[in-house]
Formats: C-alpha cells, sequence, structure tokens
C-alpha cells in the first residue's frame, strides 16, 4: 500500500471516529484501530497526534462538502440547499443514525486554547460553506446581507437538525427544516414586486 493511501485511510478513519463519537471519546489509538494501521504508522504521518489528525478529518469533511455544493450550486441556492441535506440524510441514514458531523464534533468539545488546530478547522469549513451558499444566493436576487444571513442560518439549522435526527433516530427533523428553509431561500431570492 502506498504511503498516501495509509495517510488518507487514517484521515477517513477519523473522520468517520469523529463523527460517531466525537474528539474526545476518541483516542489515537482507537483511529489507528479503526483505520486498520498500526499505531505507529499514526504518529509517522501525523506528529502532532490526535489534534492534527482530528483537523485533517475535519478538512477531509470540509472537502467533500464543499465538492458537493460546488456541484450543485451552479443550479441554484435551492438545488444547493437540496443537495446539502441530502448528503446529511445519506449520511444519518447509512450509519443507522450513528454519525453526524465531524466539523461539528470537534466544535463542541474542549480544547486546549495552545492546540486548537481542529477548532481552527472546523470554522473554516463552516465558512466554506456559508461563503458558497451565500454567493449563489447574491447571484440569484439576495441582498449581501440577506445572503449571509441565510447562509447561516442554513448551515446552522442543517448541523443541529442532524443532531437532532441522530437523538430522534429519524429523518422527520431533517424533512420539516429542508421545507421550513426552502422557503426561506426563496423569500430572500424573489424579486421585490412594486
Amino acid at each position: 500500500m502506498a504511503q498516501s493511501d495509509a495517510r488518507d485511510r487514517l484521515v477517513a478513519g477519523a473522520a468517520d471516529m469523529l463523527r460517531r463519537r466525537g474528539l474526545n471519546a476518541t483516542s489515537v489509538r482507537e483511529l489507528a484501530k479503526h483505520s486498520g494501521a498500526p499505531l505507529g504508522s499514526t504518529y509517522h504521518y501525523f506528529p502532532g497526534g490526535k489534534s492534527q489528525l482530528a483537523a485533517e478529518a475535519v478538512r477531509l469533511a470540509d472537502a467533500l462538502t464543499v465538492r458537493k455544493l460546488i456541484a450543485e450550486l451552479p443550479s441554484g441556492p435551492v438545488d444547493g440547499l437540496r443537495a446539502f441535506v441530502a448528503m446529511w440524510r445519506k449520511i444519518v441514514v447509512d450509519s443507522d443514525f450513528e454519525a453526524g458531523c465531524p466539523v461539528l464534533a470537534v466544535s463542541v468539545e474542549d480544547q486546549p486554547a495552545d492546540d486548537d488546530e481542529p477548532r481552527r478547522a472546523a470554522a473554516e469549513a463552516f465558512g466554506h460553506w456559508t461563503g458558497l451558499l451565500a454567493g449563489s444566493l447574491r447571484e440569484h436576487g439576495a441582498t449581501a446581507d440577506a445572503a449571509d444571513r441565510t447562509a447561516t442560518l442554513i448551515v446552522a439549522s442543517i448541523e443541529g437538525t442532524v443532531a437532532m435526527c441522530r437523538a430522534q433516530r429519524s429523518t422527520l427533523p431533517l424533512d420539516h427544516t429542508a421545507q421550513a428553509l426552502e422557503g426561506v431561500v426563496q423569500a430572500v431570492i424573489a424579486p421585490v414586486v412594486d
């Protein structure tokens, strides 16, 4: 196996563990075992340990989400929203409601002030997602202020709703949130009629 394959497998495994258990409930040893990699290779590829590996896992989740949004947003913000919702629906359903978002997982857990690379990576991820959504909203008629507020609402609502889906073991909260958000998006991109 190529070195980059082993490293990529560790990052993907870490993202999966974070979305299921969170940052503080996951040890480097468990991450290595879950990824099928020797513990020593974890420290070889990630000399910064768990913090560096978690940050890379967050960046992977960010990249996958950005790719999905970039593919769908040219068709409009409603299509982008629907793709965002569909992505999260697939994650929670395919994991039998055991997996959420690794970005959110590292955002809500305590991290040392001098070793907060995962939190900073999460902040960047949320910034990427809201930026892409806001850009599409502006391109389709929303004011800059409405686009920024609505993009933040979309990301915050979906992230919170994913947690609700996991707790309730149902996609009904996602269905309700998606429907409400579509109405908000339509309202901010609709032309003003005098």
